[in-house]
């Protein structure tokens, strides 16, 4: 890739003042949020946010000093906005999936991507996990049962089930599956995968379709990426073939689960319960799921602790410098 070192000339009658180099924030990203004034005194951010008018506008009215975009994961870097850019050069994400970006027109303009690479793995297995045991152990269930008085009144709760010797199936074994297979097997359970292409050196049984690991496991937790050939991967069928005890946790995105049809799933009883931090059309999410206790919703904070915000922001003020001084990148994305 080919990065720009950028030099401001001194203005004179001859020589226009200069255009400062500026990086777009859509979003904005929660670490932005979160370190908006260490942010500010390093780098010239525009935020479309502060301003009244139409994205479009805005964009045409800083067309030519924008040379980078930082997104978070739910503001689309489209091809209309890329091609509203005539001086973008790279786009940077503060998510690891850059499913919201439109890598092949990054690709056609010699647009570099970079994300936030394996930054949120610890974290996002710790959710995963979390979201687990709170679904096999009735954990948020038995909190609104004691909170809502009626322990007293109803008695004993409900039996739950333990997660240690359950048949456990990742999708998708890149870092975070990699973090969570590692916390799960060693409590105990049994791993199996699904991935792209089998991992030569991962000592766990791999699966080389969806209906072959889910007919051999009773929980299917899913870390992939979204892309075209994941989308809805997880429909009907898969969780019919899964089965009524079956458990499905989502911490990747929503989308990779027709959620439709999870829906009817775990209304009718065709599958044991569910733990999903992402949903298809967040923050919307099915307000049928409020009512079923076998179901644990999170707002898409699986990445969010105070320490790997802190870790992204030393990653992209790294990778702001590197793109502006020309040097190499961090967690570039290469397959564009």
């Amino acid at each position: 890739m080919i990065h720009t070192t950028f030099k401001l000339r001194p203005a004179s009658p001859m020589n226009p003042a200069p255009v400062v180099p500026a990086i777009l924030v859509l979003g904005p990203p929660l670490v932005f949020k979160a370190y908006e004034t260490e942010f500010s005194k390093k780098f010239n951010f525009l935020k479309p946010w502060e301003n009244p008018i139409p994205l479009h506008q805005f964009l045409s009215t800083h067309s030519a000093a924008v040379k980078a975009i930082f997104c978070s994961a739910v503001s689309p870097v489209t091809g209309d906005i890329i091609q509203r850019l005539p001086e973008l050069q790279f786009v940077l994400a503060s998510s690891t999936g850059v499913n919201h970006i439109d890598l092949r027109e990054c690709k056609r303009r010699g647009i570099v991507v970079a994300n936030a690479g394996s930054t949120f793995s610890d974290d996002v297995a710790d959710m995963a996990v979390g979201l687990l045991i709170d679904v096999m152990r009735r954990i948020s269930a038995g909190n609104r049962f004691v909170k809502s008085g009626v322990w007293p009144r109803e008695g004993d709760y409900p039996l739950a089930n333990k997660l240690g010797g359950k048949r456990v199936g990742i999708v998708g074994l890149g870092s975070i599956g990699l973090h969570i297979a590692t916390r799960l097997n060693a409590m105990g359970c049994i791993i199996s995968y699904t991935s792209r292409t089998m991992k030569p050196h991962v000592p766990f049984p791999f699966y080389p379709g969806i209906h072959q690991l889910a007919a051999n496991c009773e929980i299917l937790l899913i870390s992939c990426t979204l892309t075209e050939q994941t989308r809805h991967l997880i429909d009907r069928e898969v969780m019919l073939v899964l089965g009524k005890e079956g458990v499905i946790i989502n911490i990747a995105r929503g989308a990779i689960i027709n959620e439709k049809e999870l829906v009817e799933c775990l209304t009718k009883g065709e599958i044991g319960g569910a733990g999903l931090d992402v949903f298809e059309n967040e923050p919307n999410f099915p307000k049928e799921l409020f009512v079923l206790e076998n179901v644990v919703l999170t707002p898409h904070h699986g990445a969010i602790t105070e320490e790997a915000c802190r870790k992204l922001y030393n990653l992209v003020c790294k990778n702001l410098d590197a793109f502006l001084s020309k040097k190499t990148l961090e967690c570039e994305v290469l397959e564009t």
